[in-house]
């Protein structure tokens, strides 16, 4: 049987570094600033858990670095966009490809190695049902991220900063005050993705693992429309896929058509998601006419 308890585990453990990164997102999404850098914040997150983890011991203190780590990453682009008024696109890709260059570096400077880093000392999340920690954490962030922006003070003042930046300051607000702490926010989350990645999913560090992680995870604050549950019925989609992907190669389709799954139903998705916006643009252009 194609679709059975195992595979909806096994996209459950796909989902929770996706979900993390796109809530982080979403957050950034509601403050006004695009953030496409998720997936080099994920990345520095893969390397710090794993480098953190090998050198201390201890799998939480890997959770932690990850999670500082990716925040202070998360700096250029809030210094970039915010401070500076970068473009925030140009500055995500570079981020993007900064983080791949970067790691593979220190991958060899610190480890002497090429390509992956798998060592039996490396120690990895503890299990609970099935899952890491991170994964129940994950989803306990969708419920705590709906209710704080739509009914907690902070949530509804980053919206509004999102939404109309110059009328928020008119009540006291400071909008880049609240932009810095959104992609904050939004470098711990992903920090936190990578580290279940490279720690929960499996436990090693390989060059660019992420595999376009990230940008599924941009992918799925735009689908959800930076909406929390939104986000996770997006992610949810794409967990789905991989775990299917990964199905249909243990059935003997060739790893490349497999590997593909999960960015097919990107563009699937992107494409009617499009199709039904343009529609309904159409029908309101025509009422108003």
């Amino acid at each position: 049987m194609f679709f059975d308890s195992d595979l909806l585990m096994s996209a459950l453990r796909a989902l929770t570094p996706i979900l993390l990164a796109a809530l982080g997102g979403a957050v950034c999404e509601r403050a006004g600033v695009f953030n496409i850098g998720l997936e080099g914040m994920m990345l520095m997150g893969c390397f710090t858990a794993v480098a953190t983890s090998w050198f201390t011991g201890s799998p939480w203190l890997g959770v932690l670095a990850a999670a500082l780590a990716a925040a202070a990453y998360s700096l250029i682009l809030a210094v970039g966009t915010v401070t500076l008024r970068g473009d925030a696109v140009v500055l995500g890709v570079a981020m993007n490809l900064l983080a791949v260059g970067l790691t593979s570096f220190l991958l060899r400077t610190i480890f002497g190695v090429q390509g992956t880093f798998d060592d039996p000392s490396l120690t990895g999340l503890p299990l609970v049902g099935g899952f890491s920690p991170l994964a129940y954490l994950a989803w306990a962030a969708v419920a705590v991220a709906a209710l704080m922006l739509s009914w907690h003070v902070w949530g509804l003042r980053l919206r509004g900063v999102g939404e109309a930046p110059e009328a928020a300051a008119t009540l006291g607000v400071s909008p880049a005050r609240y932009k810095y702490a959104a992609v904050l926010v939004s470098g711990v989350l992903c920090g936190l993705a990578g580290a279940q990645l490279a720690l929960g999913n499996v436990t090693l560090f390989s060059e660019n693992m992420t595999a376009g992680r990230g940008w599924i995870a941009v992918v799925a604050v735009m689908l959800g429309r930076a909406l929390p549950f939104g986000v996770l019925l997006a992610a949810l989609l794409f967990g789905v896929a991989e775990a299917a992907g990964f199905r249909l190669q243990g059935l003997g389709l060739p790893q490349q058509a497999t590997d593909a799954a999960p960015y097919v139903v990107t563009l699937g998705a992107l494409f009617l998601s499009t199709a039904q916006r343009r529609r309904r643009t159409g029908r309101t252009t025509g009422v108003a006419s």
